[in-house]
């Protein structure tokens, strides 16, 4: 197959960002996915409508189907092309992306909308990496990134992509041994003695071990050594919040195991992060290329905070508060942590990634996770939040420069590393 003809035969299926700002809005999304079946009806290899069917599904609850049908779609094709309008000169960034729900890579998508930039989405499979004529036949591409995330799953996949891209001709954003590094067992090696900065160390247990720690027959110490209760309990590999708790005694641990019948688990020690007024704080931050920028504040009156379950639109003051943080950001919170936040994209590595954190009363940072899966959107609704648009626009823009600059286009013909005939971005057969 030419080049030609794979680009021609290349899917396009709807923006990830677009559905998800549909059900965040509140659409039904029931006749968009029964357009999707009847597409798939007229025509059993339509890749693109499998994984529109993926996410659509995913979102409206049912992640196992969801699944299925991309199994489906990627049984037919590996490469996926951006469906939104480009021009001729577009910027074309290739992304490695694994298998998985919708939080299995950096999303990508909402960071590019409205961008004239083409996205070419590569999805690498465990154990059937893609073949030598699928990679003679990759459309030319300017710069590439990682967008598969560290998780158990996706380990294998990033080890692939890893082998794949020793020679690859264009710079490849966030590398995969980076991403790596941000696994929650081994992100306390990596920010401990960051200066102005608290990381909890995290352990992984298995089920049984769990069970003799709640039975008394371990103790805390023999897997976190020098904590003690309460522990913060959740799954492997899970994401906001699904089955995270606070186990505040061992005899809370046998409840907690009667509901979930997951084989390991991760533990760390608990911390009152409570400010002053008693409120709960917690800051997403999203670095671009070493620079800072502000995500979202959310405020909360228990523990376990998100931005989805904090209440901000139904507090003016809360939103308030949110706002003056994002407006400030560079005089104030950036500037009390600007040695903290230097040193955690040093100790990263990586081009395009985050953190959720919380300032604690001795005025350290408590960072929570971090990693290039965390979400940066511009969904909120302008009524309620008219200060955050301008913001994320902000973070987005400079995504888009770095990809320009670390682009082919950028690379001087007069430095001898980087030189490459006029037009040149195939891929090494």
């Amino acid at each position: 197959m030419t080049k030609i003809d794979a680009v021609s035969r290349m899917a396009s299926p709807i923006s990830m960002a677009k559905l998800f700002k549909m059900a965040y809005d509140g659409r039904d999304l029931k006749p968009l996915r029964a357009q999707a079946i009847a597409r798939l009806q007229s025509d059993l290899a339509d890749a693109a409508a499998l994984m529109d069917l993926s996410v659509i599904d995913q979102l409206l609850g049912d992640q196992s189907a969801g699944l299925k049908w991309q199994a489906e779609a990627l049984g037919l094709q590996r490469l996926y092309r951006s469906s939104w309008p480009a021009s001729t000169e577009a910027l074309h960034l290739l992304a490695f992306m694994a298998p998985g729900d919708v939080g299995a890579n950096t999303p990508i998508e909402f960071l590019l909308e409205g961008a004239d930039v083409v996205l070419h989405s590569l999805y690498i499979v465990p154990g059937q990496g893609p073949s030598q004529a699928l990679l003679r036949s990759l459309p030319d591409h300017d710069v590439a990134i990682v967008a598969a995330c560290e998780s158990d799953r996706n380990r294998p996949v990033l080890r692939e992509i890893q082998r794949m891209i020793q020679s690859w001709p264009c710079a490849v954003l966030n590398q995969p041994a980076a991403v790596s590094l941000a696994s929650r067992e081994h992100l306390f090696s990596i920010l401990q003695s960051v200066p102005g900065l608290r990381m909890m160390t995290t352990a992984r247990i298995g089920r049984a071990a769990l069970a003799q720690m709640g039975a008394g027959l371990k103790t805390v110490g023999q897997f976190l050594p020098g904590a003690a209760f309460p522990l913060i309990c959740r799954f492997i590999d899970s994401h906001a919040g699904r089955a995270l708790v606070k186990l505040d005694s061992p005899s809370s641990i046998a409840p907690y195991l009667a509901d979930h019948a997951d084989p390991e688990f991760f533990i760390s020690p608990f911390v009152d992060y409570r400010s002053a007024d008693g409120l709960f704080r917690k800051y997403r931050i999203m670095w671009v290329d070493g620079r800072p920028f502000p995500c979202h504040l959310a405020i909360s009156d228990g523990w376990k905070i998100w931005y989805y379950n904090a209440g901000m639109g139904l507090s003016a003051a809360k939103r308030e508060e949110e706002a003056r943080f994002m407006a400030t950001f560079g005089a104030g919170f950036a500037h009390r942590h600007a040695t903290a936040l230097a040193t955690i994209a040093e100790r990263f590595g990586l081009e395009y990634f985050g953190i959720d954190c919380a300032e604690l009363r001795d005025g350290r940072l408590l960072v929570f996770e971090g990693g290039n899966d965390l979400v940066a959107h511009d969904m909120d609704p302008p009524r309620l939040y008219p200060y955050k648009s301008e913001h994320i626009q902000k973070l987005f823009a400079a995504f888009r420069d770095m990809l320009n600059r670390k682009s082919l286009r950028a690379r001087s013909p007069y430095e001898p590393e980087f030189f490459r005939p006029r037009g040149y971005r195939s891929i090494p057969a």
